[in-house]
C-alpha cells in the first residue's frame, strides 16, 4: 500500500501457511475494507520496475516468487511446487505462485514488462521470467552445450509450449549486484 483514503481499514491475516512460508513471501496478507463509503488505496511494487495489472475470469497465473503484489478478494493465491528439477535448474524458487479465480491481480517486474502471446513453442531465458498463463507446459534446458553453460553466463533457458501468455522482464538483480559490487563501500575507512 502506497497511499489510502482515511476510510479504509487494514486486517492483516495469516494466509498460505507453510507453503506461503518456503516460496519466500510471507504468511500474512493485508485485507484493506472501505468503512462508510467507497474508499481507495493506491499500491506500489517493492523492485523499481514496471506492475502488470491482470483481471482473472476463471483463469491461472503462475507468478516467480517475489512478483505478487496485490489481489483482489476472489482471487486464491497459493503456492505450488514446480519440481526439483525445474526449480533448481531454473534459478528461481522451487515454488510458483498460482493465482485463480474471478477479480483483479497486480505483479511486478524488476526494469520493464514485455507480455507475449505465446501459441506453439517460444523459448525465454530463465532470468526473465515473470509470469504465464495455465496452459502453457515448460521445461527447463540448455540452449547450447556445456562450454555456453558455464563460460559464457548463458545457457538455460525456459521452453514453453502450448497457447498462452507469458509476461518478462527486461532486467535481472544479479547482473545489476555484478555491476554494483566494485563500488561497495569498503571496511576500512
Amino acid at each position: 500500500m502506497a497511499t489510502m483514503d482515511v476510510n479504509m481499514r487494514m486486517k492483516t491475516k495469516a494466509k498460505g501457511g507453510l507453503s506461503r512460508l518456503v516460496t519466500g513471501e510471507s504468511i500474512f496478507i493485508n485485507e484493506f475494507t472501505a468503512e462508510g463509503a467507497p474508499g481507495e488505496i493506491s499500491i506500489a511494487p517493492g523492485a523499481p520496475g514496471d506492475m502488470a495489472h491482470v483481471l482473472l475470469n476463471g483463469d491461472t497465473v503462475y507468478l516467480q516468487n517475489s512478483a505478487f503484489v496485490a489481489s483482489g478478494m476472489d482471487v486464491q493465491v497459493e503456492s505450488k511446487w514446480q519440481g526439483m528439477m525445474r526449480g533448481f535448474f531454473s534459478g528461481e524458487s522451487l515454488f510458483l505462485i498460482r493465482c485463480s479465480g474471478t477479480g483483479d491481480l497486480w505483479f511486478n517486474t524488476y526494469g520493464g514488462l514485455i507480455e507475449l502471446d505465446v501459441s506453439g513453442d517460444y523459448v525465454v531465458d530463465t532470468g526473465h521470467i515473470v509470469a504465464f498463463t495455465e496452459g502453457l507446459d515448460y521445461k527447463v534446458s540448455s540452449i547450447g552445450g556445456y562450454k555456453s553453460l558455464f563460460l559464457s553466463g548463458e545457457g538455460l533457458v525456459c521452453r514453453f509450449k502450448g497457447e498462452g501468455k507469458v509476461w518478462i522482464q527486461t532486467r535481472q538483480v544479479p547482473p545489476f549486484s555484478a555491476w554494483l559490487y566494485p563500488f561497495r563501500p569498503s571496511g576500512n575507512n
